[in-house]
């Protein structure tokens, strides 16, 4: 019988035990998990704190599918050391763990910066995980002015899920643009115009560099007096199992399109790896729930034995605040064009003839087909792609990419 070991317990981990169990049926699992819950969809902690779900709810997986997979889970403990030669994972609370297959699912960590004075701040938090959120909502109330360090995703989803809560909030960022990551500057003011309708307040191209107490000093020289403070700056790949191990390391742990790394038996899924985008036809990390699921689940697949390949990986985002819906994919290199419609704007990405990336703000109905021309690199001379950039419709595929894709008959 074999041994499996996965470190995190998110949706990565839950792929790879699918992945597992798909081929393997007997072997053991072992899933090591800092967090001491039951494994739950992160993007809905902002819509636990607004009180559209509950922890109930917030499961990725239902009560028993842990002892449905035969996993033992190892709550509240983190991997902390791997041996590639002695195929050993050694936890936080000095045990250790054989293993035929391990697989690092990590996640990422909030990037804090070295802020003068933060320790100075008593409520500070960050927002990635559940307890986060429980831990804020313990402070909430409606007296309490609320900074948020970030106009990222998490920062505004941070913002959105305690709107209502707060007396104010304010976001600060040194980007010029709120999602500055994922948004041109129009798209991006849209955006921001929506959220300042709802009183929320901006401070861009700006940001604390000190903090004394209550208050944060601001780069531009203002001061901003608070009650809650949220560091939303950012987030780093946890590498330093693989990288400690000696494994190659860069801002994710580098695997293959198996998900494996370059230490023999050991395979990487998730926000902590690094693999092949293809709408950039290079390496980096791509930290969204789908692709973190079907990494592991490749990874699971051939940790058991299996073939198992995820080369079709791209950046992806679908997002809302307010009503107000967001899209987008891919990358955003070559020609340009534009379709509006109401609200409704949508700016696509085409170069060597194949679509590379799309902004969508508005309406994103049926909005994955074009992420599948992304990833099936359709090429654009095939289809009508002049009719799809209004209206998007599966009958931009050939018959039989729809026989493939969608089963049955077309």
């Amino acid at each position: 019988m074999r041994n499996y070991v996965i470190a995190g317990n998110g949706a990565a981990a839950v792929g790879c035990i699918e992945g597992i169990r798909s081929i393997d049926r007997t072997g053991k699992i072992t899933v090591i998990s800092a967090e001491k819950h039951h494994v739950y969809s992160r993007p809905l902690i902002s819509y636990y704190l607004e009180g559209k779900t509950d922890t109930e709810r917030m499961r990725y997986r239902d009560a028993g599918f842990y002892e449905r997979n035969g996993c033992e889970v190892l709550y509240g403990e983190k991997a902390s050391g791997a041996d590639p030669s002695a195929k050993t994972v050694t936890t936080d609370s000095g045990r250790i763990i054989s293993y035929d297959a391990f697989c690092v699912a990590t996640g990422s960590s909030p990037f804090v910066p070295p802020f003068e004075g933060l320790e100075t701040v008593e409520n500070r938090f960050s927002f990635m995980t559940l307890d986060d959120a429980l831990e804020i909502e313990k402070k909430l109330c409606d007296t309490a002015r609320v900074l948020i360090v970030g106009a990222g995703l998490i920062g505004l989803k941070c913002a959105e899920g305690i709107y209502g809560r707060v007396a104010s909030i304010t976001v600060c960022d040194l980007a010029d643009r709120v999602l500055s990551s994922i948004l041109d500057a129009e798209c991006a003011g849209t955006v921001q115009n929506h959220l300042e309708k709802k009183g929320i307040r901006f401070m861009l191209g700006d940001s604390a560099v000190r903090f004394d107490g209550n208050t944060a000093y601001m780069k531009s020289g203002a001061t901003v007096g608070f009650d809650i403070l949220i560091l939303a700056v950012g987030v780093r790949a946890k590498t330093a199992l693989v990288k400690n191990a000696g494994g190659e390391v860069n801002r994710g742990i580098v695997v293959d399109e198996r998900m494996k790394t370059s230490l023999d038996g050991i395979y990487a899924a998730g926000d902590c790896a690094e693999g092949n985008d293809i709408s950039l036809g290079a390496k980096r990390v791509l930290a969204i729930m789908p692709n973190a699921y079907m990494q592991g689940y490749t990874a699971g697949v051939n940790m058991a034995g299996g073939d198992g390949v995820f080369d079709k990986a791209i950046p992806m985002n679908s997002i809302g605040f307010f009503g107000l819906h967001i899209m987008t994919a891919g990358t955003y290199e070559g020609e340009y064009s534009e379709v509006r419609e109401g609200d409704s704007v949508k700016r696509f990405f085409v170069k060597e003839g194949y679509l590379k990336g799309f902004i969508i703000i508005g309406d994103t109905v049926r909005a994955g087909i074009y992420t599948s021309l992304i990833r099936n690199r359709v090429p654009l001379n095939t289809i009508d792609f002049e009719s799809s950039k209004k209206t998007a419709s599966s009958s931009v595929f050939s018959s039989e990419i729809r026989r493939q894709k969608f089963g049955g008959v077309v």
